[in-house]
């Protein structure tokens, strides 16, 4: 008997954040972080508690424009090398959106590894915009062939890395960014001086720097003046943007 290579269990989209809208406008994907290799299935409650704040955050600040928060289950934990499962999940994930709503934009919020599978299933042409929250890239750029960036162009991103992750080191997706910002001028990256992997120390004000790109890359609203500068501002600048204290209260509109 030959040997499953991937799980035959499939993912699946967690159900919507508070109330499904009676119209769909706009989606968002939340992508969990998890580890480099595992075929085990992940544990809904575990995959969804990082990224559980965010996404009610996400589904208030969306009510209006009928704005549907889904968190997307994976076939299994892991990255696990040359199969990417997160990333080909993310991607099922976008057409079953498509499949449900029809043609609304879709935003990709990944955090870690999810941050990784964000970037790479950008390129589906229903995403309109993609959010990277400290994520794990290859380390080995030796061993490993860079991460693709040309299915990017045409999206708008931003990356959020706090300076101290020690799982994923913040200079691999500020190179990442730079790489991006070559052919694509719509991408800003927010450093979080003195934050961890998990951004948990200043969770609040990277979800309030999460929704406004979301709701203004997917409905249009007007960016905060920090995310208008970074996006405006050429490299290094606008990659190392450091992401103020207090971000989301009204003065920094």
């Amino acid at each position: 008997m030959t040997e499953q290579s991937t799980p035959v269990r499939g993912a699946r989209l967690g159900r919507t954040f508070g109330p499904e809208p009676a119209a769909v406008g706009g989606a968002v994907l939340l992508l969990p972080n998890g580890p480099d290799v595992s075929d085990r299935r992940p544990s809904p409650l575990l995959a969804t508690a990082s990224v559980h704040a965010l996404g009610r955050r996400l589904a208030r600040a969306g009510r209006a424009e009928g704005l549907a928060v889904h968190v997307v289950h994976y076939r299994c934990r892991g990255w696990n090398g040359a199969e990417a499962h997160p990333a080909h999940d993310a991607l099922w994930a976008v057409e079953e959106v498509v499949r449900r709503y029809g043609d609304v934009p879709v935003c990709l919020v990944g955090l870690g590894l999810g941050g990784r599978a964000a970037l790479h299933a950008g390129g589906h042409e229903a995403v309109r915009s993609v959010v990277a929250l400290a994520p794990r890239l290859p380390e080995d750029e030796a061993a490993i062939p860079p991460e693709s960036v040309k299915q990017l162009v045409g999206r708008r991103v931003l990356i959020v890395h706090g300076t101290n992750d020690g799982r994923a080191d913040p200079e691999l997706s500020f190179r990442f960014a730079e790489r991006v910002k070559k052919v694509n001028r719509d991408v800003c990256r927010f450093e979080v001086h003195s934050d961890r992997h998990g951004l948990r120390q200043y969770r609040h004000e990277v979800a309030a720097l999460t929704s406004d790109f979301v709701m203004g890359t997917l409905f249009g609203r007007a960016f905060s003046r920090p995310l208008q500068d970074a996006l405006a501002a050429p490299p290094p600048l606008g990659l190392r943007m450091p992401l103020a204290a207090g971000f989301g209260s009204s003065w920094h509109r």
